[in-house]
Formats: structure tokens, C-alpha cells, sequence
């Protein structure tokens, strides 16, 4: 089971990484954030589970970075104009 999780948290990499490519997503926006916080945190358990520990990091890292980036635009979104 955590094998599937594994491929579908790269293709979600990857799907972000080529739709902000081919300008059909902002890489700022909250999909894109959304899309690399889901895959890394899917690639993280894995390399976790596979004693992969420096690639369990850069994930555990991308997924800091993937919640901070959220909050940050829904503070913005929250924030009265």
C-alpha cells in the first residue's frame, strides 16, 4: 500500500511540475502547493519506511515548506483589503 502512495505522491510532483511548465498552473498558487505537499509527504513515508533517511529529510523539508506556503495564502486570502 505505501508502494502505491509512493508513485501516486511522485506523479503528483510531477503533474505540478508540468503544469506550472506549461503555464496551465500558477507556482505560487494553493493547487501547486497543495499538489507538492501531497507528494512529498507520500514520498516521505516511503523513504522513511525504506531507511532512505536523507531523502525522507529533503520530503519532510518539502512539506514544511508546502504547509508554511498555504498558510502564508490563506492569511492573504484571509487578510480585509
Amino acid at each position: 500500500m505505501i508502494d502505491v502512495l509512493a508513485w501516486a505522491g511522485a506523479g503528483a510532483l510531477l503533474l505540478a511540475y508540468a503544469l506550472v511548465s506549461m503555464r496551465r498552473m500558477d507556482g505560487d498558487g494553493a493547487g501547486f502547493q497543495l499538489l507538492n505537499l501531497l507528494g512529498s509527504l507520500a514520498l516521505g513515508v516511503n523513504a522513511a519506511r525504506q531507511a532512505a533517511w536523507p531523502s525522507a529529510a529533503v520530503n519532510a523539508i518539502w512539506v514544511v515548506i508546502g504547509l508554511a506556503m498555504l498558510a502564508r495564502l490563506r492569511a492573504a486570502r484571509d487578510r480585509p483589503v
